[in-house]
């Protein structure tokens, strides 16, 4: 049974920092590609960060770029989200999510499974 457990959200004051970690089993991580999307109040859902399956290329929207980094440890089965200098806009219930294949896309649809989230508050 594939299952996705995140960890690491929070209160922070805005500049703060936050890693958060998703725990990956029940299937073959190091073969698919992997995301981070965060759902704010009254907002639709938001792709944050992908990682391709070999590490080998990453995506970040353009609001978090310089500020987040996704990275991945195939060996554990785990994947990353390193948060710095937090803004209160970044407050929001993050998700990871699995893609259908080793390479992420865009579309929030090409990823079939997603955990149920950890929850960032960004506040002073």
């Amino acid at each position: 049974q594939e299952r996705l457990v995140e960890s690491g959200g929070g209160l922070v004051q805005p500049g703060g920092s936050l890693r958060l970690s998703c725990a990956a089993s029940g299937f073959n991580f190091n073969l698919y590609a992997m995301g981070w999307f965060r759902r704010a109040p009254g907002k639709a859902s938001e792709l944050v960060a992908a990682i391709n399956s070999d590490d080998d290329r990453t995506y970040y929207t353009d609001s978090v770029k310089g500020r987040f980094t996704i990275a991945r440890d195939n060996a554990l089965n785990t994947l990353y989200l390193e948060m710095n200098n937090l803004k209160p806009e970044d407050t929001a219930l993050y998700s990871c999510a699995k893609s259908q294949g080793p390479l992420f896309s865009l579309a929030p649809h090409s990823y079939g499974y997603w955990g149920q989230g950890t929850q960032v508050t960004v506040t002073s």
